[in-house]
């Protein structure tokens, strides 16, 4: 969170969802990031573990805002992230998009950007104090190998 002209905050996203907020006003923003919407209801509730769900993540950073002077009618937000990047865990991506706008719906917060889903990570960049935010596709630049070696030697170390 800053007011600061010359802060980038910038963040990687896969299937985890980044909320920025901007009050355009105080020329005061910031950003989020976090794992899942809300725990599940036979999930411990632990302090340690808090800061992984949106529903304390936004309220923090909307507080945090409110306590250096934005006001909560003047906020904006821009979602980012949501993927869905391996098939075997569902639609958790998804299922975060959608708990972040529903968050946004509630709190009574508009929407510019929601840049959410598809199969890709994203980097997103954002600039608190202008609002202004951009969101890139991350593509991976060094394939995988297509098979795994079998054994590799004890005292080897094979470098890919």
């Amino acid at each position: 969170m800053s007011g600061d002209g010359n802060v980038l905050i910038t963040t990687l996203l896969g299937s985890c969802v980044a909320v920025c907020l901007y009050d355009g006003v105080a020329r005061l923003g910031g950003m989020n990031h976090f794992l899942l919407g809300e725990p599940g209801d036979s999930t411990e509730q632990r302090d340690d573990t808090f800061q992984r769900y949106g529903s304390h993540a936004i309220e923090v950073l909307i507080n945090a805002l409110m306590k250096r002077g934005a006001r909560r009618e003047n906020l904006r937000a821009q979602i980012y992230g949501g993927a869905n990047l391996i098939a075997g865990l569902g639609h958790i991506g998804s299922q975060n998009a959608a708990f972040a706008l529903r968050f946004m719906e509630t709190e009574n917060i508009s929407v510019g950007v929601f840049d959410t889903g598809g199969k890709a990570a994203r980097r997103v960049e954002f600039q608190p104090f202008a609002g202004k935010a951009r969101a890139m596709t991350v593509q991976d630049e060094v394939p995988l190998p297509k098979q795994m070696p079998q054994t590799l030697p004890t005292n080897d170390i094979e470098l890919f």
